[in-house]
């Protein structure tokens, strides 16, 4: 009876020694900003494992409507570490992050990815990247505007109340490194002239910063000059109008590519996708194109033509000499409120 005793002795053995800690779960799915959740899916974000309680999209967990359950840490904490043992990857222009995608950024701290997206900055493409909090570390706050934009946040969303939130003002301030004499000209009411100027013809272009890309698709196809010797890399419709001033046609493409550095004629839809970049295809355009008028809107406003000249530049050959006097207005309205809403004049000058 040895052999029972011996089972006897296992037994109790198994009931009195402590077992090992349970293992963390493993880690769901990503939580995708894009994908619908209904009532029991699960997903994993910021190191747990969340469970939907009802339909939803486009809310992160925790959330705020109560949607999502905590489950628990994922992953046997290595999504989300003790302080000190934080060792996700350094993040790298260029490399392909899937939505849940966790890297280090140069500044030290952490973001995660939002969307799928080919490697853009974390603290420009604000769209695509959350800070991330790692190892006790604390996301910084949001970048001062730099060298004191005229224009506040505040007074931004004034401005654009019913945006969408791809145009974020974020994405703005970032963009105006490109072109520092932008609103930062003459003096302190010409400054806010000329923001309000930008501002006012960015609002009238995209119904408010509620449009990223041309409404009217039929024209996509009418935005390929053959004659130029680069031609249409991207296709023949791919030139159309995206951001805030509508670029369009693929030479305007290649220069303002050009210009900041990247391959818009190669990939025009990063227009569409990277709210800095958008911003900076219309500071470009402003602060170098004099399109059907005889200066830049910047030289414009900065020495002293007025805000007419501006409509002339963007869309002169449609709209000034009568052609369309209820557009040129419906600008020169927009222009009106936004210097009321920086404390500042019209000036003269402001029809075309």
């Amino acid at each position: 009876m040895a052999w029972f005793a011996a089972l006897l002795m296992a037994g109790a053995l198994a009931t009195i020694l402590p077992s090992s800690p349970a293992a963390a779960a493993a880690c769901a799915t990503p939580w995708n900003a894009s994908s619908v959740y209904t009532g029991g899916m699960m997903v994993s974000h910021n190191g747990h494992n969340w469970q939907a309680k009802w339909w939803t999209q486009n809310e992160a967990p925790p959330g705020t409507t109560g949607v999502w359950a905590d489950q628990g840490t994922c992953g046997g904490g290595t999504t989300n570490p003790p302080p000190g043992g934080c060792n996700h990857p350094n993040w790298q222009a260029g490399t392909w992050y899937t939505a849940g995608s966790i890297v280090r950024y140069t500044n030290g701290l952490y973001y995660i990815a939002e969307h799928d997206n080919p490697g853009y900055d974390p603290i420009i493409s604000t769209w695509y990247w959350d800070p991330y909090t790692c190892g006790g570390s604390t996301p910084p706050p949001p970048p001062p505007p730099p060298g004191g934009f005229v224009v506040s946040e505040a007074q931004f969303n004034q401005m654009f109340p019913g945006r969408n939130s791809f145009y974020t003002y974020s994405g703005l301030v970032a963009a105006l490194s490109a072109y520092p004499a932008f609103a930062k000209t003459g003096s302190d009411t010409v400054r806010k002239q000329e923001a309000a100027a930008f501002l006012a013809n960015v609002s009238h272009e995209t119904g408010g910063l509620v449009h990223i890309v041309e409404q009217n698709t039929a024209n996509y196809p009418h935005y390929c000059d053959t004659s130029q010797p680069y031609g249409c890399p991207a296709g023949q419709a791919a030139y159309y109008g995206r951001g805030p001033i509508q670029l369009s046609w693929n030479f305007n493409y290649k220069a303002a590519g050009d210009a900041l550095g990247l391959n818009l004629l190669g990939n025009p839809w990063l227009v569409q996708n990277d709210a800095a970049v958008a911003w900076k295809t219309a500071l470009w355009y402003w602060n170098t194109q004099s399109g059907p008028g005889t200066m830049t809107p910047h030289n414009a406003m900065v020495n002293g033509a007025g805000f007419g000249q501006t409509i002339r530049s963007i869309n002169g050959s449609l709209e000034c000499d009568g052609r369309n006097p209820a557009q040129v207005q419906s600008r020169v309205s927009k222009y009106q409120s936004f210097v009321q809403i920086l404390g500042t004049t019209p000036g003269s000058n402001l029809s075309c």
